[in-house]
């Protein structure tokens, strides 16, 4: 049925760094293949990423939340509560957005990825999130206050789809497992933007691989890139910038701004040793290719603190705080894809929910 029926679907990821973008990927892909059209919504820099690869899908500019953390080393958790008035202004200014766009957009149902303002009542509308426990950094009495507030959010929309494994603690653990789930929670296995194979390439270098929202970005990309110049191998570095240059780059550093798609999965393949954020995306696609990693959190997002220190203590990955991290004493721990039976199964879950999701539109137009 899906493929007769042409829906056309909004795909909106947040902007917060462009890992929620990454794991849009899959779901695009998945929605054309079934025969529908994809409108992507984002700012300027994730519509140019999603056109890298659809270069014929249509976009629309929507302008993003823009957060920025403190430039402290250690923000803590009272800088997201000071966050906390411009997210709900984003929200509200994002849901007016969609109101003033809908007939124009003209659209069968909505895929928000942790955008909460993206509902409308009349369309089908889903919200892609990992974070069912908020972990605020604040103790378990303020994580379940934080819940209650997201849970009302959720119920905004009909379906909640979450990017683990229901099983056990799956990949996020207490992020995604909590005690108490909305009744329309869905689990729709992990999300990548790469494509499951056992190719195995040479060791060849260290990949520095840095994303997620400024200043933390570039304080870690600085030093980085000091102890890199200094590292006795080779190394590749992507700085995760489109706004960075480098003339100073020493013969054994190949640096780029940024590398998507089967690039970046054979230069992961090919590393010996990966150093990166543990943002959740991150670790879906490095779980995928089986690859370990030095986990460096971003300071003050408590969520890739959570999942760093979980995912260490579990023995998957290695994590280390932003100002202890030295590239000369990596010793790296796991082996990611052992972390499920039949890892790569996992990575096509979501096209089964997808499936039915699209059904259930079409049957009720028709």
């Amino acid at each position: 049925m899906s493929k007769k029926t042409g829906l056309r679907i909004l795909v909106a990821p947040l902007d917060w760094g462009l890992g929620h973008t990454t794991r849009c990927v899959p779901l695009i892909k998945a929605l054309r293949a079934l025969g529908h059209s994809v409108v992507a919504a984002g700012n300027d820099a994730q519509l140019s990423f999603i056109k890298n690869i659809y270069n014929d899908i249509e976009t629309v500019f929507l302008p993003g939340y823009d957060i920025a953390y403190s430039h402290s080393r250690n923000p803590g958790s009272a800088r997201l509560v000071a966050l906390l008035p411009k997210i709900y202004r984003a929200i509200k200014a994002e849901h007016g957005w969609l109101a003033t766009h809908l007939k124009a957009l003209n659209i069968d149902g909505i895929i928000s990825d942790n955008r909460y303002g993206l509902y409308a009542n009349g369309i089908p509308s889903v919200i892609l999130t990992h974070q069912l426990e908020v972990q605020t950094g604040m103790g378990r009495q303020a994580n379940r206050v934080a819940q209650k507030i997201h849970y009302r959010y959720l119920q905004q929309f009909d379906e909640v789809w979450v990017p683990d494994v229901q099983q056990g603690e799956g990949l996020a653990g207490r992020l995604a497992h909590p005690d108490q789930l909305p009744a329309h929670v869905r689990y729709i296995g992990l999300l990548s933007q790469f494509q499951y194979n056992t190719i195995n390439t040479d060791h060849t270098h260290l990949l520095i691989l840095l994303s997620g929202p400024e200043p933390q970005r570039t304080m870690l990309d600085d030093l980085l890139w000091t102890q890199a110049c200094k590292y006795p191998g080779k190394v590749v570095f992507i700085s995760g910038s489109t706004a960075q240059e480098r003339n100073d780059i020493p013969a054994h550093i190949e640096w780029y701004n940024r590398v998507g798609g089967e690039a970046l999965q054979r230069l992961i393949q090919a590393a010996s040793a990966i150093v990166c954020r543990s943002g959740y995306s991150t670790i879906m696609d490095l779980v995928l290719l089986n690859k370990p990693a030095l986990l460096i959190p971003t300071p003050g997002q408590t969520e890739q603190d959570f999942l760093a220190r979980q995912l260490s203590a579990r023995g998957i990955f290695t994590a280390v705080a932003q100002n202890t991290v030295d590239l000369n004493s990596i010793t790296l721990a796991g082996e990611p894809g052992s972390i499920l039976p039949g890892i790569s199964e996992h990575y096509i879950d979501h096209q089964i929910v997808l499936a039915k999701w699209v059904d259930n539109i079409a049957g009720k137009k028709s």
